[in-house]
């Protein structure tokens, strides 16, 4: 299958027209409905509902996804070979709401300064969605919470540690605390990670199950469940680097007690060679430690 036919088969997606679509990527119209109709043929199955606005099957759909991926990934390649001569380029940085991510904007500035014809694309979700980018090669660098499987990767682990504690509604008795303690848990509202690893990590602290907990729900990333925790619906345990990306008057972060800390990662795929600006950058991150 050709990349070109992919990126035309993205055309049509965003424009939801054949006649739209083809004025966009500079080809007739019947050029880009053979196109279409041949890429149906190659993958033998229908991509798209046929009518006034073009929608996709459930097949479109997947596709549309595996296309976004590979057409990115092959402009990183070319845009790293394009640039060999100067350092320039996209460095793509995959990171949470983590305390350890306070770095980076030194870390960018400072690079910048030496290179200034490099750019920076950033990458928000949880750890498990930016080690996926990792490993299919869409990320450069990747700030991952531990406890997470790093076998792919080198890294450098992080000084700073992210410190647990619970997302108050600021009116909300509990917040009058200066700390969270196990027996503050037991019949309070909750919302908590999905991931696993973390899960029980939390119920090591515990010393009990999550099932003797009140999970009203669970979160790959903190921010979708802030107006929930100011609507005083649940109170929310997170990490409180993440706390910080809110800024809000109407909610307080209270640490657990005892404290728990976990650290994390900035990793990279490993075997990667010290090429173009992601190689640079890796050199001139180090030199920073």
């Amino acid at each position: 299958m050709e990349i070109r036919l992919l990126q035309y088969f993205l055309a049509v997606v965003q424009e939801e027209n054949i006649s739209r679509a083809a004025d966009v990527l500079h080809v007739t119209q019947p050029t880009l409905s053979r196109q279409m109709a041949q890429l149906e043929e190659e993958l033998g199955t229908q991509l798209f509902i046929r009518g006034r606005h073009l929608a996709l099957t459930d097949a479109g759909i997947m596709l549309r996804r595996r296309a976004e991926e590979v057409v990115a990934l092959m402009d990183k390649i070319e845009d790293e070979f394009q640039r060999q001569e100067e350092i320039g380029g996209i460095i793509s940085i995959g990171s949470g709401g983590l305390n350890a991510s306070k770095m980076l904007p030194a870390v960018m500035e400072g690079f910048r300064k030496k290179y200034p014809k490099v750019q920076f694309s950033l990458y928000t979700n949880s750890a498990e969605y930016v080690r996926e980018q990792l490993e299919q090669g869409l990320l450069d660098f990747g700030l991952l919470l531990e406890p997470i499987d790093v076998t792919k990767f080198d890294y450098i682990r992080m000084k700073k540690k992210e410190r647990w504690g619970l997302l108050l509604r600021a009116g909300h008795p509990l917040a009058k605390k200066e700390s969270i303690t196990k027996e503050d848990l037991l019949g309070e509202p909750l919302i908590t990670t999905n991931r696993q690893s973390i899960q029980k990590e939390l119920e090591g602290w515990l010393e009990r199950s999550f099932s003797q907990l009140d999970i009203f729900a669970t979160y790959n990333i903190i921010t979708n469940v802030a107006m929930l925790v100011e609507s005083g619906v649940a109170s929310a345990l997170t990490i409180e680097g993440a706390v910080n990306l809110f800024g809000s008057e109407r909610l307080v972060f209270r640490p657990l007690f005892p404290e728990l800390s976990m650290t994390s990662v900035l990793a990279w795929k490993k075997f990667q060679p010290s090429f173009g600006a992601a190689g640079r950058f890796l050199e001139y991150l180090k030199s920073m430690q």
